[in-house]
């Protein structure tokens, strides 16, 4: 049996291009209290420098059959766009495939709020980057003027 998900994606003014999205993995949607491999829910959440707000809920649901086999493939492929996802803990594996696929898995101590981790987040965003993420945001930067050069070109087509 395929593994099922329910996706809530809520409808938000349209968010400036340097907003980055975060997933947390919550079963409240108020602190991160899952492992990334047993998660059973993702908040995610778009933030910029300004503000953040919550944009969609992913839940997973298990096979009735007690077939477990390769979860992370769904729960990667669902994290696809955002650029961190903070958990509790995550398995070597998950973590070489979450850097893969250009998400990186945070841990965080149990029972820490949402919030508070928006809150910093967005502080590292206004005080200058560090580490991990100024390596996401210079190569965010990079692709935006190269593919603003290629715009800049137009099309041309030879026959």
């Amino acid at each position: 049996m395929p593994h099922r998900h329910r996706h809530l994606r809520l409808v938000v003014d349209a968010m400036p291009s340097t907003t980055l999205r975060l997933a947390f993995a919550s079963t409240d949607r108020v602190t991160v209290d899952q492992h990334f491999g047993a998660s059973t829910a993702f908040a995610i959440y778009a933030i910029d420098a300004h503000k953040a707000q919550l944009v969609e809920v992913i839940e997973f649901i298990d096979s009735e059959d007690g077939n477990h086999h390769d979860k992370l493939n769904p729960k990667i492929a669902a994290l696809a766009d955002c650029t961190a996802v903070y958990c509790l803990a995550v398995g070597s594996s998950a973590v070489q495939r979450l850097l893969a696929s250009g998400v990186q898995p945070i841990r965080v101590e149990p029972g820490a709020p949402i919030e508070q981790l928006l809150a910093e987040f967005r502080q590292e965003l206004n005080n200058g980057p560090s580490g991990w993420l100024a390596r996401v945001l210079k190569a965010r930067t990079a692709d935006s003027q190269r593919f603003d050069a290629m715009a800049a070109e137009g099309w041309h087509e030879s026959n």
